[in-house]
């Protein structure tokens, strides 16, 4: 199967299964997106959404969010995991919000990355799913479809990323990503893979991949 054939049927089959897809992370403005997203490092979304509720009665803006105490905010979000770091990060991007910004969650990808705790995964997913502005993020779930379809080399995130924006059509991506995403959790996760299920990696499969898992 030629590259050309193997990018439109996986948007086609994306498309199919996925036609709509809801942000996972519950929120109401870039804010509280933003927040979110960074909790969700090395947790999951779920357990971010019971999380972020009761953050956000106390907090859900930068002025009243350094209002708290980085230990208190801590407490709160204890459960999703490295609490410490986390919250000395959403303490400090709030007061840097309000010092420099306005108080507004910045649309460019360099100032949100300039934020405390913010990398690039964060600051694409912000721009993409807050703002719309075509971004690709790549999380551990693309990062591995990527290679099982052999669109990519698996080196690094960042090669992952360079691949996807070079491949898919660019008015594509904010939805792509997100498809990619569900499609990896329901059919081709990292663990308890079955190929019988997995419609896209049988059909363009790197044949490494199928090899190792049909033999």
């Amino acid at each position: 199967m030629k590259k050309t054939e193997k990018i439109n049927f996986i948007i086609k089959t994306l498309e199919d299964l996925f036609p709509e897809v809801p942000i996972p992370l519950n929120h109401k403005d870039p804010y509280t997106l933003l927040i979110a997203v960074l909790l969700s490092a090395q947790s999951t979304d779920a357990g971010v959404n019971k999380i972020t509720p009761i953050l956000f009665k106390k907090a859900d803006n930068p002025y009243d969010m350094i209002k708290l105490s980085v230990e208190d905010i801590r407490k709160i979000i204890r459960p999703v995991g490295l609490s410490p770091m986390k919250s000395k990060g959403i303490y400090g991007l709030s007061k840097i919000l309000i010092e420099k910004h306005n108080g507004l969650v910045p649309k460019k990808i360099e100032d949100l990355e300039a934020l405390p705790a913010v990398g690039h995964k964060t600051a694409s997913v912000v721009i993409s799913q807050a703002f719309g502005i075509p971004s690709f993020p790549v999380d551990t779930h693309i990062h591995r479809l990527m290679y099982r379809w052999g669109l990519s080399s698996g080196k690094s995130v960042k090669k992952t990323e360079e691949d996807a924006k070079r491949l898919f059509p660019k008015n594509l991506w904010n939805k792509l990503h997100l498809q990619i995403i569900y499609y990896a959790r329901a059919y081709s996760p990292a663990r308890g893979w079955n190929i019988k299920n997995d419609i896209i990696t049988k059909k363009v499969g790197r044949k490494s991949v199928l090899n190792k898992i049909i033999h």
